[in-house]
């Protein structure tokens, strides 16, 4: 089977490989070469100047929803120009207005010198507003980041996929809370997300993993911020409820949701009441942190080295040194942004579609000392492996005086759970 390079990191010379088959990894390690490696370090210092007069359209959530994924997507869109990239929002309560979101997607498919669409986070009606502009313009790269739908499914009409690592992810957080002296993990989710492949699957890798490590798996539902309730009643259910949460499973329990919008009540009332936070579903020093501890990033906008830096301090300053995670560059940020940047390099010609080496390149525009891991992805009750949708992780940097990162992207996850569904 073919191996596919892991993600470049500008301060390494040395990659490790992932071959995967039914979601199994074998793992070694080569030297890139110096011609790689010099691509990869001056990837941040090319200039913004795309060689055609064609235009990009990216697609995210409101900020209210996705803040990350819509601030990279507003990050190229600066880089670039309004004349060359155009931005949209699919609906926050995108499940009920399935048409609208289809129909934003489509729209952008209008305007003649359209040649990329990137949707990012990819929620359900992406793949059916794909065929749709692959009918009418199959001239127009379609990609996605962050499928909600299955990936095999999105895989069959997007022109590339890019998730994170559900499978490695799900056993390094677990070992990563255990690394840290927790004996319990929480999981927070709500039945929608549950029926994801992504998400069921990181469920049945977590609880394997609570088993190996002698901790106990527990699970908690909180309202899907899609329904009725909204937003705001998520929310307020989340911080009503994390104080009994701890006082149940104790100050040595690490918690985890899959949504977005619960993340900062719960960082809120982690801070406060105790308890461990590894990294969000999609992480970031933006992700929950700047709410929670009432930060204004104003001045640090962009700079994810000084927000990390300031997020920090905050969090050492309440006494959470040590229990609160994220990567130091924001994933939803970087898809947006780094995705784009991928399609318009594969449209000026300077790169291949689905070359996990220059799907690295461009992501590390936007995450220029991020150590990054990844590999394609490969049905596990089929086993086969799709050409152009990856799995990707960074590396788990756990806030303190000082900080230090869990160095995740360098462990072998043992084989056994790429095959447990």
């Amino acid at each position: 089977m073919k191996n596919m390079k892991k993600f470049l990191s500008l301060t390494l010379a040395a990659v490790m490989v992932f071959s995967m088959s039914a979601f199994g990894a074998s793992v070694e390690t080569i030297e890139l070469d110096e011609e790689t490696t010099e691509a990869a370090a001056e990837a941040g210092e090319e200039n913004t100047e795309a060689a055609g007069d064609y235009h990009i359209g990216i697609v995210t959530g409101s900020v209210s929803q996705s803040e990350d994924d819509r601030r990279g997507a507003e990050a190229f869109q600066a880089m670039y120009g309004e004349d060359r990239v155009t931005l949209a929002i699919y609906p926050d309560n995108f499940t009920e207005e399935l048409e609208t979101t289809v129909q934003t997607i489509v729209n952008l498919s209008d305007d003649p010198e359209m040649k990329a669409i990137i949707v990012n986070q990819a929620v359900p009606g992406t793949t059916e507003a794909f065929r749709q502009i692959k009918e009418r313009r199959p001239d127009i790269l379609c990609i996605a980041g962050e499928s909600h739908e299955d990936l095999p499914e999105i895989g069959s009409a997007a022109d590339l996929v890019c998730n994170n690592d559900f499978v490695a992810r799900g056993y390094l957080i677990i070992r990563t809370a255990h690394e840290l002296g927790c004996d319990t993990f929480v999981h927070i989710s709500f039945p929608r997300h549950l029926s994801y492949e992504t998400m069921s699957r990181r469920v049945a890798v977590m609880k394997a993993a609570c088993e190996e490590f002698g901790m106990e798996f527990v699970m908690e539902t909180a309202p899907d911020p899609t329904t009725d309730v909204g937003i705001p009643g998520a929310q307020a259910y989340v911080l009503e409820h994390v104080p009994e949460w701890v006082e149940k499973y104790g100050t040595n329990s690490a918690y985890f949701c899959t949504n977005d919008a619960h993340t900062e009540p719960l960082l809120k009332q982690l801070m406060e009441y105790g308890g461990y936070f590894i990294e969000a579903d999609l992480p970031s020093p933006l992700m929950g942190y700047p709410g929670a501890l009432g930060l204004d990033l104003t001045e640090e906008a962009g700079d994810f080295e000084k927000i990390l830096a300031k997020v920090e301090s905050a969090i050492n300053e309440k006494g959470g040194a040590g229990r609160f995670g994220t990567w130091a560059y924001s994933y939803g940020y970087t898809v947006s942004a780094g995705l784009a940047q991928h399609a318009m390099n594969v449209i000026d010609g300077v790169s291949e579609l689905n070359d996990i080496d220059a799907i690295a390149k461009a992501y590390q525009v936007f995450s220029p000392k991020a150590e990054w891991n990844g590999s394609n992805y490969t049905n596990a009750d089929t086993g086969v492996k799709l050409d152009n949708v990856f799995l990707v992780y960074q590396d788990t940097y756990i806030m303190g005086d000082p900080g230090y990162y869990m160095g995740s992207t360098a462990v072998e996850v043992p084989e056994k759970y790429f095959t447990i569904k």
